[in-house]
């Protein structure tokens, strides 16, 4: 068979035919956005909301899709990437229907009740969407294509076909198993034992979603602790999940196989990585007084914020509250001097996503802030790590890269800024930099601001209601 990537007009028809009220300004804005620019400014203020949870919207619509009866998600992220997923799901026989913004209802088919799809599922620039879904593809008894964009066509998929195998899946793709990817599923899985030899999330997830579909308990042992949503949504849907210490450190997770799941109301918490940006950068501009409503606190994803208290940012989480099984608090933050720290390697779990706006931060602090443990970021949407140093370079930024670490020499002065950054498909690459040129000397350019709304449409409104200027070179 033959793949190619989807042009843009298919992209959009897809998009549009997903929901087409919601989609007309966002598929106007990406057909439209191309170079995008950030100007100094002198403080940021205001209110706003944290979009939803991308982590979280993924799993609410996989799990109502496994789960009998009917789903309703409020706050649901709307973004390309978890779109995605709500195609898939359909051509797995899910009916996924969107109500209003935020607002969607899934009828699920059951533990093993999906049917075979009639044509490659296309996840785009997802890599939580496609390791999840390919623990449900492989606990089914039917052959599945699966692919994406460049990005994810690049991206390592052998950590999760190694135990997915054991489990007695089978695969094919290109070498090191990388997208397009044959699924050759089973429902005659075998439940296993297995330790994670990198602490993934996705890849404790992808095998715990296998297990639901395979007789007796299959476990998962992670020697560092990583975001832990799955496991608190399964046990919302109703499935038996024990969590303990692991012999020799870590954590032991095990699942129950063939559990009844039953559909379940799901209130998507704010995105912890995505109002990172706002905090970061209200939180280097001297002056600066933003509050980022709505935001998920998880301890297994606040990282960042620990991280930027220990540099000396003024963040108080505020009107803390239990939202859908997730703790949820208002952060406010008042922009001040920073300090360069060590940011230590056992904190990477808690914070893969957010070094690049870490990063930034440390760009404007005043001494060296140092990385370790950091290997990880170079399996993310694009070589973060290697992005991030081009970046800090072209804006006259001092650092040094190693093999998993990364070194900011901060003045506590403003950065020179003045460059223009490759964002390589990559998001969280130009949405930091656009962050940067918000404090720089001189405007930060980003080659292509595109990728910015497969997670986070809205992203320079909600900068510049702050009072941020990000538009059009």
């Amino acid at each position: 068979f033959t793949l190619s990537k989807p042009n843009s007009g298919m992209l959009r028809r897809r998009r549009a035919a997903l929901a087409p009220p919601l989609e007309e300004s966002v598929l106007s804005a990406t057909a439209t956005m191309a170079k995008l620019i950030a100007r100094p400014v002198a403080r940021l203020h205001g209110r706003v909301r944290a979009p939803g949870d991308k982590s979280i919207s993924h799993r609410a619509l996989m799990f109502g899709a496994l789960a009998l009866g009917e789903t309703r998600v409020s706050g649901l992220l709307e973004g390309e990437d978890v779109l995605a997923t709500v195609a898939a799901l359909r051509a797995l026989g899910a009916e996924v229907e969107h109500q209003g913004p935020g607002l969607w209802q899934v009828r699920g088919f059951g533990v093993g009740g999906g049917r075979e799809p009639g044509n490659i599922l296309d996840l785009g620039n997802s890599g939580t969407a496609a390791r999840l879904l390919s623990g449900i593809l492989a606990s089914h008894p039917f052959t599945s294509f699966m692919t994406g964009d460049a990005s994810l066509r690049g991206r390592p998929m052998q950590r999760v076909i190694e135990p997915l195998s054991h489990m007695g899946a089978r695969f094919h793709g290109r070498e090191g198993g990388r997208m397009p990817l044959a699924i050759i599923g089973t429902d005659e899985m075998v439940p296993i034992e297995y330790r994670l030899p990198v602490a993934s999330a996705q890849v404790k997830s992808a095998i715990l979603l296998a297990g639901l579909n395979t007789a007796g308990e299959t476990t998962v042992i992670e020697p560092e602790a990583t975001r832990d949503h799955t496991e608190r949504m399964l046990r919302h849907f109703g499935a038996e999940v024990r969590v303990g210490p692991a012999e020799g450190g870590g954590k032991r997770i095990t699942v129950v196989g063939w559990p009844e799941l039953r559909g379940r109301d799901i209130v998507v918490p704010g995105d912890p990585s995505s109002a990172a940006f706002a905090v970061v950068a209200a939180a280097i501009r001297p002056g600066s007084d933003v509050t980022v409503e709505n935001v998920g606190v998880n301890p297994l994803r606040a990282g960042l914020y620990e991280t930027l208290r220990e540099m000396g940012a003024d963040i108080a989480f505020e009107n803390a509250r239990d939202v859908g099984g997730e703790p949820v608090a208002d952060l406010h933050v008042k922009g001040g001097g920073l300090k360069g720290v060590e940011v230590p390697a056992h904190r990477a779990p808690s914070m893969i996503d957010e070094y690049p706006i870490l990063a930034m931060a440390a760009a404007c602090a005043e001494g060296s802030t140092h990385m370790l443990g950091l290997a990880e970021l170079r399996a993310k949407e694009s070589d973060r790590l290697a992005s991030v140093a081009a970046g800090l370079a072209a804006n006259g930024v001092r650092h040094e890269m190693g093999a998993d670490t990364l070194v900011v020499h901060g003045t506590g002065a403003a950065p020179a800024g003045g460059g223009v950054v490759k964002a390589h498909l990559d998001h969280r690459i130009a949405m930091s930099f656009l962050v940067l040129g918000l404090a720089a000397r001189e405007p930060v350019a980003i080659d292509d601001g595109s990728p910015i709304d497969t997670s986070f449409p809205g992203f320079a409104a909600l900068i510049n209601g702050l009072g941020g200027k990000v538009g059009p070179a």
